[in-house]
């Protein structure tokens, strides 16, 4: 005999009444499957890396390999847990509705400004560049004071050139700012 809160199963072995059916294949999965194919693909593309190590043996392969090695391992215990049954908890936020329908035009617009970041990039150069995807993705994404947003780019970009190019010696394409910086 059953509790009034235990489901009763059908007699046909489908899931309890009131639930949608349980396939293997689901959403879940694919995301398990990409997060391994790209931890995956870091570690090969990682393999062709050839460079001299630091003085503390850590060479330009080290942290890829570990960023890949780390993908492969949350990839696979999320493989094992979608196919034991696992699944994504919906969004509990109250300002975000789980139930409404995606936003295709922003996501258009967002991966349409991430490659045109990717094809100026050489051309206008590191700050130039990411000031501009900074503005677009704000502007897009909702930034309710534009002049405010292009500062905040802009800065965001000399500062992230300098730490990476001053700091780190980490070579960015100058762009039009070539001689200036």
């Amino acid at each position: 005999m059953s509790s009034p809160d235990t489901p009763v199963r059908a007699p046909s072995g489908e899931p309890p009444t009131g639930q949608a059916p349980r396939h293997w294949w689901r959403p879940e999965l694919v995301l398990a499957l990409v997060v391994l194919a790209l931890g995956v693909l870091v570690i090969v593309g990682t393999l062709n890396v050839s460079a001299a190590a630091s003085q503390l043996g850590i060479g330009p392969r080290f942290f890829p390999t570990l960023v890949g090695g780390a993908m492969i391992v949350v990839g696979v215990f999320y493989v094992i847990d979608v196919l034991r049954g696992g699944q994504g908890d919906p969004e509990e936020s109250e300002d975000v509705d789980a139930g409404a329908p995606a936003d295709w035009r922003s996501v258009a617009l967002v991966s349409g400004i991430f490659l045109a970041f990717v094809t100026v990039l050489n051309v206008v150069g590191w700050i130039i560049g990411s000031a501009l995807l900074f503005f677009g993705l704000s502007v897009v994404l909702g930034a309710g004071h534009k002049v405010r947003a292009a500062v905040v780019g802009v800065v965001l970009g000399l500062v992230t050139y300098l730490l990476f190019v001053k700091g780190l010696g980490v070579t960015l394409p100058a762009g039009w700012l070539r001689g200036v910086l």
